[in-house]
């Protein structure tokens, strides 16, 4: 009889502690910039990074290899990384690169004529792009 009881009560308890442990688990992030890595792998410029050597499809390729993005623009000499919510633009810069990090609406709108294939987050279709946003 002990032993049946146990059980009725063992059995919802750890079903309680599981949930109350995976209730504190992080919720996936997804694909977020890498700024971790820039600020490892490049010079940092007030709030962008600099490559001083690499041109911007090396320091594209690098970024990408480091941390995948959801899409690759190359328009004239610049190009940009897709990633979750947020934009990263590599231009020129002296002898090397410029590494911008900017979030989607924002990018969208500094580099629109670069990005016109990329959806325009003010259009009535734009879902954004975290989890659960706007779904």
């Amino acid at each position: 009889m002990r032993t049946a009881l146990a059980r009725r009560i063992t059995a919802p308890l750890l079903a309680a502690l599981f949930l109350a442990g995976c209730a504190g688990e992080p919720e996936d992030d997804g694909n977020p910039v890498p700024y971790t890595y820039l600020s490892s792998a490049y010079t940092s410029s007030g709030s962008d990074y600099v490559d001083a050597v690499d041109l911007p499809s090396s320091v594209a390729a690098e970024i990408h290899g480091h941390s995948p993005a959801m899409g690759r623009l190359d328009s004239e000499d610049k190009v940009f990384l897709r990633y979750r919510d947020d934009i990263v633009a590599i231009s020129p810069f002296l002898t090397g690169s410029r590494i911008e990090v900017a979030d989607y609406r924002t990018g969208h709108k500094r580099w629109k004529s670069h990005l016109r294939s990329w959806p325009d987050p003010d259009s009535a279709g734009f879902r954004g792009g975290g989890p659960g946003s706007g779904k």
